[in-house]
């Protein structure tokens, strides 16, 4: 037969659903609202590839499914469009990032639109957009005026190859996130950072609510923000009061050095001057570490010439520059107990430093970091542990030296970006008036246009047009910011604007953005688990209590999915020559194959390796059922058909609805079996059929709906009811039942050819009366190609020269061949 034209029954029904904007949403709808959505991508200039692909399915599957479930759904699309790869493509060609941004954006809509993924178009949102960015902003400034947009001078974390900073979360084992060879280095630098913190112990206890988030995601969140309950006690260094944060006040009495971090801006206040040439040196060979790293280093450091005052005893404690202390997690200097902290023990021991054990029950050689009864302790001699921390505190609470506290380990988030192709931070600074926010009204402020790039130095900073500005306040000569916000911040709300991406008065409208808000399910990757699946629930916080959302969280459901892996195992990339393009693979099997495929090898949260042999087996599969309904055999369907279809109706809607997309393949591949076995088919069952296949293969189902006299899109229509009455698990034991005994009969016949060297003449089956209805003579025989006669056991008129009607049991047939 003619070969299928996939890519025009595509383009059609393409065309179709834009013409009749079967996906727009709207907000005025009495229907229950179901919002899905994907996580946006980067437009890169090599287009979409197949993990764009995977993950698109999977959110279109679910989007399309809802909608035929008679839900309001909203699936909007747009682009993370800010960010590095575009401008180091400009650099590299002396161009404007903004050309190959638009171009990349141009490509991936028309790849996106060919997969058929159900897009409500109308509410796309583009990060390098003014009118987007604009928001960005206002939202800067509205922070500014809450004081959680501040700048400080801080160690930072600097990527020679981005040419600008990193936040802590996109520093992964020393190295920045987006090149993996290279190491960061630590700089101090005036930033912009915003005060994630204030609301770290709402992001901590909200994890609890979020019963369909995967358990995964939340602990990697709250490792992230580490909430920790401890004492915060007070030394005394040089003068001045340093608050040290500990969660074992009960070992202060083993207390014999202390650890500033090597980063902390204040260090060279401590170094003496004597010790300045030693504490240069070590400077020079630090990198910036994670946190995670710090238990795997070895650990070093140097004394600074300093000491402080312990506030039990009044000793003298040295105190030392360290690799393993990370400036911003307390104060930035903690209290070394080397005989409770083996990282404390082996820096005690490299350096000389004396232990003294003030908990028992440990080993001598090592560090005991459990708990015990104190020695060594004063007048907390013989306590247990428990009770030795609260009687400490209180103690340092009535001196004045200490008090209790909870802790985080989560910082500030650094916003700042040394970049061009990012938001414009909305402040100018002025020498009368200092730091100044732009007013609302002069929103947006826009990057220039006509902009040169001679290197990686952020342009701006040249740019006398975009630099030099009147101060708001005095109207004196001012000066423009020229760094830009992490892009990260521009993926931290865009969700909201999808509810109302065309307002240019305001962010959003509440009302809309509460209509939708939460976020019913969101997909994307696990990789973002402590960066912007942070970020979106801070700001998402901030904008509710701004009194513009009454919710607590962006969403109710997060899915992760999993990774592609190319046919030689190995995660799919450019350096290992193993990318498959989705477009290359579309033109050869159509958009519905890939659809179909992808979805069908595996759990969607699993990883999984491409295969062009599955791809090509969806096709051919694909083929089968459209060639199927062209010659579609019209009449009743048999009892055994409507069970089939009633049963997979409804155990295909309970595997989507769990994201076991995989399960539901198997059922739709295993109930067209069943269809094509048949003699004919009922026009309900095999239309309750497509409306299965529509939403993993919407274009081959729209094409199959209308040759079968279905009225309008079945991308609308209504998914299809299960009529329990229908659904006779007796016929599934009757199929079990035959197919046992099939199996039975051909592992008989093979023996009986292998003994004799004869293929047999007939087969008797021999049932139990009850069951007699499971075994049809004539399916059997014509499975094994080899006449089958079938008898009850009690049939009086049954040939059985063996008597092996005797034999049968319930569920096993007795079996002679002759």
């Amino acid at each position: 037969m003619e070969e299928i034209n996939f890519a025009k029954i595509e383009k059609k029904w393409q065309k179709k659903w834009e013409e009749e904007k079967a996906f727009e949403a709207r907000e005025d709808s009495k229907k229950k609202k179901y919002y899905v959505l994907e996580q946006y991508p980067y437009p890169s200039g090599s287009g979409l590839h197949m993990g764009h692909a995977f993950v698109y399915t999977i959110g279109d599957v679910y989007a399309r499914f809802k909608r035929m479930q008679g839900f309001n759904v909203l699936h909007p699309m747009g682009f993370d469009s800010f960010g590095l790869p575009a401008e180091n493509a400009a650099i590299k060609a002396k161009s404007h990032p903004k050309k190959f941004t638009d171009d990349a954006i141009k490509n991936f809509k028309a790849l996106m639109k060919r997969f058929g993924f159900s897009y409500d178009w109308g509410r796309e949102v583009q990060s390098h957009d003014p009118g987007y960015y604009k928001w960005d902003q206002w939202i800067f400034l509205k922070m500014f005026e809450k004081g959680l947009a501040y700048r400080k001078k801080a160690p930072v974390n600097w990527c020679s190859k981005c040419n600008t900073v990193l936040a802590n979360e996109q520093v992964h084992n020393g190295k920045c996130w987006r090149h993996e060879d290279n190491e960061v280095e630590i700089r101090h630098l005036e930033q912009w950072f915003f005060g994630i913190t204030r609301y770290a112990e709402e992001l901590n206890s909200g994890l609890d609510k979020l019963n369909e988030w995967p358990e995964l995601i939340k602990r990697l969140q709250r490792n992230w923000i580490g909430k920790s309950y401890g004492t915060e006690i007070i030394f005394k260094i040089n003068g001045k009061s340093w608050s040290i944060f500990t969660t074992r006040p009960d070992t202060i009495y083993g207390v014999t050095f202390m650890v500033v971090s090597a980063q902390h801006p204040e260090l060279m206040g401590l170094v003496s001057d004597k010790q300045k040439k030693g504490v240069n040196a070590f400077l020079k060979k630090l990198r910036s570490v994670s946190e995670e790293e710090i238990d795997q280093l070895e650990k070093e450091g140097v004394f600074t010439g300093s000491y402080a005052e312990h506030p039990m005893t009044g000793e003298k404690i040295p105190i030392y520059a360290g690799n393993f202390v990370l400036a911003e997690y307390g104060s930035g200097m903690v209290m070394a107990v080397p005989s409770h902290d083996q990282r404390d023990f082996d820096f005690a021991k490299k350096y000389k430093i004396p232990v003294r054990e003030v908990v028992s029950g440990g080993d001598e050689g090592k560090a005991y970091a459990g708990e015990g009864v104190l020695v060594n302790s004063g007048e907390f001699n013989d306590l247990k542990s428990s009770e030795a921390k609260e009687r400490i505190t209180r103690f340092l609470e009535s001196k004045g030296l200490g008090k209790k506290k909870v802790n985080f380990r989560l910082r500030d988030w650094l916003v700042s970006r040394q970049r061009f192709w990012g938001t414009p931070i909305p402040i100018i600074y002025c020498e009368d008036c200092g730091i100044v926010p732009v007013p609302e009204k002069d929103l947006p402020v826009r990057l220039p246009d006509n902009i040169k790039f001679t290197d990686v130095e952020n342009p701006l900073v040249k740019e006398d047009k975009f630099t030099k500005v009147k101060c708001p306040k005095c109207g004196k000569n001012g000066r423009r910011e020229t760094d830009t916000m992490d892009t990260f911040v521009n993926s931290s709300w865009y969700y909201l604007r999808y509810c109302d991406s065309k307002n240019d008065k305001k962010i959003f409208s509440s009302e809309k953005a509460n209509y939708w808000t939460p976020i019913d399910v969101y997909i994307g990757g696990k990789e973002h688990a402590t960066m912007h699946d942070i970020y979106f629930r801070f700001y998402f916080k901030f904008l509710r209590d701004l009194g513009l959302l009454k919710h607590d969280e962006p969403a109710l459901r997060l899915f992760t999915q999993g990774f592609i892996y190319g046919t030689d195992g190995r995660k799919m990339s450019k350096s290992y020559g193993n990318v498959v393009v989705p477009e290359d693979v579309a033109s050869k099997y159509g958009a519905d194959a890939i659809r179909f495929f992808l979805v069908s090898v595996a759990s969607s949260d699993k990883d999984f390796n491409w295969s062009d042999s599955g791809v090509d087996s969806s096709w051919r599969f694909l083929n089968r059922v459209y060639r199927f309904a062209l010659g579609l055999k019209k009449g009743d369907s048999s009892a055994r058909l409507q069970h089939k279809v009633n049963k997979a109706v409804k155990e295909v809607k309970e595997d989507i609805e769990n994201f076991r997309y995989n399960y539901a393949i198997i059922k739709i591949r295993g109930l067209f079996d069943v269809f094509e076995s048949e003699n004919s088919v009922g026009k309900k069952d095999f239309e309750s059929f497509v409306k299965l296949i529509s939403a993993f293969c919407p274009h081959l189902a729209e094409e199959i709906w209308e040759s079968i006299g279905g009225k309008g899109l079945i991308s609308l229509e209504n998914w299809p009811e299960v009529d329990e009455g229908k659904i006779d698990n007796k016929i599934e034991e009757q199929e079990k039942a035959l197919e046992g005994a099939v199996a039975d009969i051909k592992n008989i016949l093979g023996i009986v050819k292998d003994k004799t060297g004869k293929e047999p003449g007939e087969v008797y089956l021999y049932a139990i009366p009850k069951e007699l209805g499971n075994y049809s003579e004539k399916e059997i025989s014509e499975r094994l190609g080899i006449k089958v006669k079938v008898y009850a056991v009690n049939d009086k008129k049954k040939y059985d020269p063996e008597g092996k009607a005797g034999k049968a049991k319930p569920g096993k047939p007795g079996i002679y061949v002759e």
